[in-house]
């Protein structure tokens, strides 16, 4: 392989790579604390787009649970978002380790 060959891969992957992020990018998972009581939906790009609180979940003797439900629906759907990512980019890249990739 000579090196415009070379050159030619390497466009076609970066290219594929840039249509993986933004197709990822724009797909919306959902996650949920507490049996489903406080829900998040979080894009690719890691955006927190909406929270949902059931009413029984707030009481204002507890805020701290609220607060640590909320925490970790946030957590679990920021983890779903960076997971789609990656697989959209590990089918492109081979599953190679590329640094700075995720």
């Amino acid at each position: 392989m000579n090196m415009q060959q070379i050159m030619r891969q390497a466009q076609k992957m970066q290219k594929k790579m840039e249509e993986a992020q933004e197709e990822a990018a724009n797909q919306i998972v959902e996650a949920s604390a507490g049996g489903g009581m406080v829900a998040v939906k979080v894009n690719g790009r890691q955006e927190l787009l909406e929270i949902t609180i059931e009413k029984d979940v707030v009481n204002p003797d507890d805020v701290e649970m609220l607060q640590d439900l909320i925490v970790a629906a946030v957590n679990e759907g920021m983890k779903k978002a960076q997971q789609v990512m990656q697989d959209k980019l590990q089918g492109i890249t081979g599953g190679l380790n590329i640094p700075g990739m995720f």
